[in-house]
């Protein structure tokens, strides 16, 4: 069997593995929907200056919340579960398989990949339902999944290039909501950053994915410009984060 065969057959793997955990998957699903219900229900009801423009807040908050569960996905799950995984010996044991170690890497990154589309599927049908948000078409679309599978691969790569700095499993939750909340807030998923967000706040936004990101995401829901710089960016990251992760990923448990 082929190398490529080897790693769609780890994607089905992997996507059996994620099922059979109902309780993970589940809140893989609910929590972008739990907050999104939320904030539209807190400060939802007005609108917020973007780019010239006044938009709903409830149609922003479609928008952030798709971001939001793409980060999950790639960024959150991946870089837990593969420390969990690491600890328990479940990647030594796979090493010493005649499954190749880029693709174990590529499987995950793959079935993450897969269930970011569905969730940025379920939150657009969720906001179009009870929103009334917008749905993307046309060029839009084309250009929102090339963000979509741009920015999933990239926080993929960068949840893989995290393990290294975990020290164990029961640290990994918070090494990596300590990495990456913050960066949320700044970027505006949770509290939207309008025009006269103060400049430091913008400054520091944008030297990291998740802004990026969070406006090339937004630009498909909201009308607003699509910047190819936000993409180039964000695969940037992914790179970096790649190459970090194939100098110091670890296959056996930190002692």
């Amino acid at each position: 069997m082929n190398d490529l065969a080897l790693t769609l057959r780890q994607v089905g793997y992997t996507n059996k593995a994620f099922w059979r955990n109902p309780a993970s998957a589940f809140f893989t699903f609910a929590f972008p929907l739990m907050f999104l219900v939320i904030f539209t229900s807190l400060l939802g009801n007005g609108t917020v200056p973007l780019g010239g423009i006044e938009v709903r807040q409830s149609t922003y908050y479609v928008a952030g919340m798709a971001a939001f569960s793409v980060i999950t996905a790639c960024y959150t799950n991946i870089a837990i579960s593969v420390t969990f995984n690491r600890d328990a010996g479940i990647l030594k044991r796979v090493r010493g398989t005649p499954l190749p170690g880029w693709a174990y890497i590529l499987a995950r990154v793959i079935h993450a990949i897969i269930v970011s589309v569905i969730l940025v599927v379920i939150c657009a049908a969720f906001g179009k339902v009870f929103y009334s948000a917008g749905i993307p078409s046309g060029g839009t679309l084309l250009k929102l999944l090339v963000m979509l599978i741009v920015g999933a691969a990239s926080f993929a790569a960068l949840g893989l290039a995290l393990t290294p700095a975990i020290p164990n499993a029961d640290a990994s939750p918070a090494v990596v909501n300590a990495t990456i909340l913050p960066l949320l807030f700044l970027s505006g998923i949770f509290i939207p950053m309008g025009d006269n967000a103060p400049a430091w706040m913008k400054w520091v936004a944008r030297i990291f994915p998740v802004k990026h990101f969070a406006d090339g995401m937004g630009a498909g829901f909201l009308g607003l410009p699509f910047k190819w710089c936000d993409v180039l960016v964000v695969a940037a990251w992914g790179v970096a984060g790649l190459a970090l992760a194939a100098r110091f990923f670890s296959w056996e448990p930190r002692r």
